[in-house]
Parts: structure tokens; C-alpha cells; sequence
């Protein structure tokens, strides 16, 4: 076989492996200092766990390997100083599990899997003479492309790029030339690509990205959330805390009620993207198999496209044109924006209540609160959330709006749009890391919670005009704004009001017991059942 044009093939090729043996030294910023090796550990589940345990998915073993060959690269610190964007900078160490999967390399990868699998898929098919079945060897063959392929590879493909200027013609140039000391897989290398458009391989790319680093690294932080919030719900069900409505003093609660009020709303939130359906299209340049009928016009190409969409763990859409419309990215996306207004109304709850002294911060060794004044401990976590989430709602509100709109049959403006979905997606990762921060440095403030609710017996008119109402009494309303409304209320004043009403001797009992400590209805049983409302396994899942 001839070498692409303008490329050269590889000098030495082992003909039982397709990874060839020379590596490249790592160049540019990277290379800058060098320094010993270091190893990253990945914390995705893709099980659906804990955000902190190991990856223990075999199919993304890949994902693992490519994060600790990562860190091996040296001076990844200049790297950060010079980083344009704080996800790559200041905040790196945070966005460690999404690289694999939207990172140009990840974008690399999952393009040479589309291209390899196509190939196999064109061998399995009786009237394609042209491409036989591959010998048990040529499968080790090309499957090992896919599962070794690492940053090198990647490499390579971006030195080809810059003569092609285009990037997915760079992998199909790169899997020829690294095929090409396979004679049976270099007989048949011209199949590679073989009717597809770039849009072919790139939306399934983008579909295989977003259901892999969605499903393993996204859904198990929101999950960890919503366990955080189950257990602030039932450890403190039964601490009693003044309400505000339109900030003033209201109906008291509990603290674990509020906290199951966000865990249910997160969790009802986490079922909707079970009905997600990430599909692809496979169907050429404009979405009519077009060069396919006229190549082999005997071989039902929609069905062979719905077999190989599907082999892939994707939906099939049938109806498309060059591109597939991302239909489901804006849905996926907007589900991902009502999960973050949620969450950053909880960061603002959880701020508003350190500020009144709800919950005290749990001072860390060290750390600065403020660069003047020593005694801060400031709650930079929910912060950090909260202004994390508007960046994060803003890109994936600009993606959503965005990408179902492409002029005619296609045109370029949702290339770049999409090589953007890491960026919403990281700044909502970085938000939900540092809500779990947040909430693991407080504690609730019992005497503080005391204090306020000793100074608002103002908050009992509510109940005792709803019993008035019962017995009968005229305008009970009324008489309870005169006493309370801009009033000054005390636990004596509010006994002797009581003490003049006609009601029956054991409801009068009943009332002069109650204070704003006790008057939280079913605040504590509700708070202690959020763990049996809250449904987690049928949710945060992308099938």
C-alpha cells in the first residue's frame, strides 16, 4: 500500500502489534523542567458509586491508563501556571476524571474506535467481497489499537493533522499507516472511512463521551450529593430552626427537614435523565446513504447502520441529515442546568444560615480566611459552587440553545460548539466537589438555633387563630395580627392571650404548651423518611 499523500509511513513496524516503538519525547510547556514521575489515581465509579472510589469498569480501564500516563509527564505544574483556563489551571486537580473522555485526546480515541469498529463491521458483511472476515489475529490486531491507545498515538494523529488541516482525515491516515505492517489489515485499509462523513464518526464520538464520562464521573458526584443531604436530613431531623419567609421570622422547621427539602428535589431531578436517549446516525453526507447505494446497491444500509449504532450501546435516529440535530444534547444538558439552579439555591441556603450562626465552620489547619482579618473563616465552598454553577449554566445554556440549529444540511457552527461540552460539564463537576467540601465542614449551632427561636414566640399566632377558627371565635385572624404585628411578643404575652380565649380547659392546656422549640409539626418525621422517599438506583443513569 502507498503512504497518504504528503505523509510519510512508519519506519519500523512489528508486525504482531500495532503499537509501534518508538515514543516520542513530550515537548512545549510540559517538557519545560523536569521532574520525577508522579501517578495519578483516578477516582471515577463507573458503577455509580462514591466519586472517591476507583475505577473498576474493565471498558474503562483506558480511561485509567491514560490519566496515569498523564501523570508522568513532566513539570505539569508550568503547565497550569500558563493554562488560558482555570479548569486546566488553577483548578486541574479537579478535572482529572474528565479528560479522558472530553479532552482532544478523548475525542482522538473514540474517533479511531468509530473508525475500527466500521472496518470489523464491513468484514461481517456477506455481499462486501472487497473486505472478507479478518483472521482471529487481524481482530487482536485492530482491537488493540483501541485498547492501547495512548497519548503517543494521540500525538501522532495531531502530527498528520498539520498536513491535512483536518482531523478526522488525520486518524484515518494514522490507522493506515499503523496497519500497514499488517498484510491482511493493509489489503483492505481504503475500507477505513469507508461511506462515511466526518459527522458519521464525530457524533458518535461525542455520543460515546457524553454517555461514558456522564454516566462514570458526573452521575456518581450529583449521587455522592444527594447522600450528603439524606444524611444532614436524618442526623439532624430533629433540631428545631426558625423559618424565613421574604426574610423574616416564619412557622419554625428543622434542620434536617430543609436539608431533605434539596435531597428530594435533587433526586427527583437524577430520574429524569434515566429517559435520556443518547442516539447516533451512520447514515453519510447527507443523511441518505447516498455513495453506499451506488458502491454496493444490494446491501440494506439502514439496517447495517442501526446494527453498528447499536453495537455500540447507542440509539439509532434514522432521520438526519449530514449531522445528527443533538436534540438530546439540549436535553441532557438542560437537566444537567435544573440540577445546578437547585443545587445553587441549596449554597445560597447554606450560606444565608452561616451567616445567622445556623451552622458553624469547622476551621481547617492552616487556612486563611482573610488576608486581614485573622478570625475569618469565610464559606468559600458554597461560593465557590455557587459562582461554578452560573459558569457551568451559562455554556451548557449556550450549547443547548445552540446546537439544535444548523442551516440546510449542515453547517460548521456546532463543530466548535460541541468541542465545548467538557467545559460545562467541568465547571459543574468543580461546583459539585465543592458543595461536598462545604458540607463537610459544618456543624450545627444548637444554642445559636435556641436563641432565635426564644426571641420569635410571635410565630405561635399562626397556630392559635387556626385552633380559634375551630371553636368558633370571631375574626381570629384579626385578633392575632393586633397582638403580634409589629409587636413585641413574649412567652408571657402570649399565655395571657391564650388565657382569655373561650375554648375548652384541655385545648387551652394543649396551647400554653406549645413554643416555638416544639411547633415544627411533622418537620422531624419527614426529615428522618427522606431516605426511603429518596430513590437513587433508578436514577443518574444513561442507558
Amino acid at each position: 500500500m502507498s503512504a497518504p499523500p504528503l505523509l510519510k509511513p512508519p519506519a519500523t513496524a512489528a508486525a504482531a502489534s500495532p503499537r509501534s516503538a518508538a515514543v516520542p519525547k513530550a515537548t512545549g510547556l510540559r517538557s519545560a523542567c523536569a521532574r520525577p514521575t508522579r501517578r495519578l489515581q483516578c477516582s471515577v465509579s463507573a458503577t455509580g458509586g462514591g466519586a472517591s472510589s476507583e475505577m473498576s469498569d474493565d471498558n474503562l480501564g483506558w480511561a485509567k491508563r491514560s490519566l496515569e500516563e498523564l501523570g508522568s509527564l513532566p513539570d505539569n505544574d508550568t503547565y497550569c501556571l500558563m493554562a488560558l483556563s482555570p479548569l486546566d489551571g488553577r483548578y486541574d486537580r479537579f478535572m482529572k476524571d474528565l479528560l479522558p473522555f472530553f479532552s482532544e485526546f478523548g475525542l482522538i480515541r473514540y474517533r479511531v474506535l468509530i473508525e475500527v469498529k466500521w472496518l470489523l463491521k464491513l468484514s461481517q458483511i456477506p455481499e462486501i467481497t472487497e473486505v472478507p472476515p479478518f483472521s482471529e489475529e487481524a481482530q487482536l490486531f485492530l482491537n488493540g489499537i483501541i485498547q492501547d491507545f495512548c497519548i503517543d498515538d494521540a500525538k501522532e494523529v495531531k502530527k498528520i493533522e498539520k498536513i491535512t488541516n483536518h482531523d478526522v482525515k488525520a486518524v484515518e491516515y494514522f490507522l493506515k499507516q499503523r496497519c500497514s505492517s499488517n498484510p491482511e489489515i493493509a489489503k483492505v485499509s481504503e475500507f477505513f472511512h469507508f461511506g462515511c462523513t466526518s459527522e458519521d464518526i464525530n457524533n458518535l464520538s461525542h455520543a460515546l463521551a457524553l454517555k461514558e464520562g456522564v454516566n462514570g464521573v458526573m452521575f456518581p458526584t450529583m449521587i455522592e450529593i444527594c447522600k450528603a443531604l439524606c444524611s444532614l436530613a436524618t442526623q439532624n431531623s430533629a433540631y428545631p430552626m426558625l423559618s424565613r419567609t421574604h426574610g423574616q421570622p416564619a412557622s419554625p422547621t428543622t434542620v434536617g427537614k430543609e436539608m431533605a427539602n434539596f435531597a428530594f428535589r435533587l433526586s427527583d431531578i437524577g430520574k429524569s435523565f434515566s429517559e435520556v436517549k443518547i442516539p447516533g446516525k451512520f447514515a453519510g453526507a447527507v443523511g441518505n446513504y447516498n455513495a453506499h447505494v451506488v458502491a454496493y446497491p444490494e446491501v440494506d444500509w439502514p439496517k447495517v447502520a442501526e446494527e453498528f449504532v447499536r453495537s455500540l450501546g447507542l440509539q439509532f435516529n434514522p432521520y438526519v441529515t449530514q449531522i445528527e440535530p443533538h436534540d438530546y444534547i439540549s436535553k441532557l444538558f438542560n437537566l444537567f442546568v435544573q440540577f445546578n439552579n437547585v443545587l445553587s439555591d441549596f449554597d445560597r441556603d447554606m450560606w444565608s444560615y452561616i451567616s445567622l450562626g445556623y451552622f458553624k465552620q469547622i476551621p481547617k489547619a492552616g487556612e486563611v480566611g482573610s488576608s486581614t482579618m485573622p478570625h475569618k473563616i469565610n464559606p468559600i465552598d458554597f461560593e465557590n459552587s455557587e459562582g461554578n454553577l452560573g459558569l457551568a449554566n451559562g455554556t451548557l445554556c449556550a450549547i443547548s440553545m445552540k446546537l439544535p440549529i444548523s442551516r440546510l444540511q449542515r453547517d460548521l457552527t456546532d463543530s466548535t460548539v460541541l468541542r465545548n461540552l467538557g467545559v460545562g460539564l467541568g465547571h459543574s463537576l468543580l461546583a459539585y466537589k465543592a458543595t461536598l467540601r462545604g458540607i463537610s465542614k459544618i456543624q450545627v449551632n444548637e444554642s445559636r438555633l435556641a436563641e432565635d427561636l426564644e426571641q420569635t414566640w410571635e410565630v405561635l399566632a399562626e397556630p392559635i387563630q387556626t385552633v380559634m377558627r375551630r371553636y368558633g371565635i370571631p375574626e381570629p385572624y384579626e385578633k392575632l395580627k393586633e397582638l403580634t404585628r409589629g409587636q413585641a411578643v413574649t412567652k408571657d404575652s402570649m399565655q395571657q392571650f391564650i388565657d382569655g380565649l373561650d375554648i375548652p380547659e384541655e385545648v387551652r392546656s394543649e396551647l400554653s404548651k406549645l413554643t416555638p422549640h416544639s411547633y415544627t409539626g411533622l418537620a422531624e418525621n419527614l426529615a428522618k423518611d427522606i431516605e426511603r422517599v429518596v430513590d437513587l438506583e433508578s436514577g443518574f443513569k444513561i442507558k
